[in-house]
């Protein structure tokens, strides 16, 4: 009875137009900051480290920036009422799941390779008139 009751709380909160968000994807996060009895939008971009998936209410995504010299991870629940939108600016290259060896690195060995948007559709050349 508790799990269904659960269940249908979540069904009720979960996201359905969600973008498809992996490690390495560089994002923006439009987040709700509320603010005395202002509600304002913050952007937080930067590389998502990890996804864990799950059930709605526990699926989250971290991601990781560099601000001012000084790198800030950021955990954000996927199906969060606080978030507004999620916005998917490229796709890195990797090959783990998780990219906690980011952590260690800085300047240009902390950038991913962006991956290319698909196969380029070579144009052929227009063959020449025939006479």
């Amino acid at each position: 009875m508790l799990r269904k009751a659960i269940a249908d709380i979540q069904a009720k909160y979960t996201k359905k137009d969600l973008p498809e968000i992996r490690a390495g994807d560089t994002v923006r996060v439009h987040t709700k900051i509320k603010e005395g009895d202002k509600e304002r939008i913050q952007i937080f971009e930067g590389v998502v480290m990890a996804y864990r998936r799950g059930a709605p209410g526990s699926s989250m995504f971290t991601v990781r920036k560099v601000s001012y010299g000084v790198g800030v991870e950021r955990m954000f629940p996927v199906h969060s009422p606080r978030i507004d939108k999620i916005e998917v600016l490229g796709h890195g290259e990797v090959r783990r799941a998780r990219l906690f060896y980011l952590r260690g690195l800085q300047g240009k060995a902390a950038r991913l390779h962006q991956e290319d948007s698909g196969p380029a559709e070579a144009v052929a050349p227009a063959p020449p008139p025939a006479e």
